[in-house]
């Protein structure tokens, strides 16, 4: 029968004569259900072979299905045989050559297991393992194993050899994967919404006006204690303010608007601030004194470098490990005039506190 078509109840259609007969079907291994629309399903396969057989063009054929001509050309010319199409063989070969599921490594090879268990015993790390098996066994091309591998034996359980109890040792304390969001997907940790830094304004940028600050936090062992730092960009010139008793978002709120308060209003021209908690009631803030806040990017210190090079000599003051809390307003003054007396190579050797009284003095 070279045009006819085969049915799985065993109905026989010859296309020649157009007759129908029923015969005897062998038995033949199931096909697999359709794992993903990328893939022709046996409807669309019994559509190309109709559409084909009556001559209609590879774009039509695709058109019809809303399928690339070139899907309609590779299906055609890999499952086609002696020049025939057709298509319930053509989606048993589909379903044969698809790949199956497998054991992983780690639980087939007991050798390779057992070493694996051994170094996450003593804390090492997956990537430290899989390289430390390449030199130990240089030969032995089966004792290997990526860090991905490893963390999949570990974190998926459909994928185990690995005991619970040597996962628990991971440098992260976690026994399961902790999922990531692409930047774009990630909800701010703010109620009130962030503007950051790239919406600062030109003149900021560039230190060409003065009364733009940036600040931030030093804090204590154990939290228990911080300071607020404030530099202004243009004259470098440091406030202080002090938290004996934490360091909430309502707490520094309220040191800040008091820092800000004591400035002239030209001086008050916008914070930039990281993306630290303590900051959450910055909407509250920017009501009570005007300013508005950006927020730098996450993990990047330097957009906020004249503050960062400002927290590091304060640290000859206040060393880190020192226990913040017993100094006062007054200690924190009396840093803060040392810090504003002192020359600047960046501003031609003149002070932060020279440089601040010319703008004070301006009409």
């Amino acid at each position: 029968m070279s045009n006819s078509r085969i049915y799985p109840d065993g109905t026989v259609i010859d296309y020649n004569t157009g007759m129908t007969m029923q015969v005897e079907v062998p038995a033949l291994p199931a096909v697999e259900a359709v794992l993903h629309p990328r893939y022709l399903s046996l409807e669309e396969r019994e559509t190309i072979a109709d559409l084909y057989r009556s001559g209609m063009s590879l774009r039509a054929i695709g058109r019809v299905l809303g399928r690339p001509a070139s899907t309609i050309k590779r299906e055609l010319d890999a499952r086609s045989e002696d020049g025939r199409y057709q298509p319930y063989l053509a989606h048993r070969a589909w379903a044969a050559s698809r790949s199956r599921p497998k054991s992983s490594k780690l639980v087939t090879h007991v050798s390779l297991r057992e070493y694996v268990q051994e170094k996450l015993s003593v804390r090492w790390s997956p990537e430290q393992i899989s390289h430390t098996l390449r030199k130990e066994f240089p030969d032995d091309e089966s004792m290997r194993v990526s860090p991905e591998t490893i963390y999949q034996a570990l974190y998926v359980q459909a994928r185990g050899g690995l005991k619970r109890e040597v996962a628990e040792t991971l440098r992260t304390g976690r026994t399961r994967r902790k999922p990531r969001k692409h930047p774009g997907q990630r909800m701010s940790r703010f109620i009130d919404e962030m503007v950051m830094i790239s919406k600062r304004p030109p003149e900021i940028e560039d230190r060409a006006v003065p009364g733009h600050w940036e600040g931030d936090l030093i804090v204590g062992p154990g939290s228990a204690s911080a300071i607020v730092t404030l530099v202004e960009r243009t004259t470098r010139y440091v406030l202080l303010g002090h938290l004996p008793g934490g360091h909430t978002a309502g707490e520094v709120r309220d040191v800040l608007i008091g820092l800000i308060g004591t400035l002239p209003e030209h001086l008050r021209g916008s914070l930039t601030w990281d993306q630290g908690a303590e900051m959450a009631a910055h909407r509250q803030f920017s009501i009570a004194t005007g300013v508005p806040v950006y927020f730098c990017d996450p993990h990047s210190p330097w957009q906020r470098g004249s503050n960062e090079n400002t927290n590091g000599l304060l640290r000859q003051y206040f060393p880190k490990s020192t226990d913040l809390r017993p100094y006062g307003s007054e200690d924190l003054e009396h840093v803060a005039q040392e810090l504003n007396g002192r020359p600047r190579k960046t501003l031609g050797w003149d002070t932060p506190a020279e440089r601040l009284r010319d703008l004070l003095m301006m009409p």
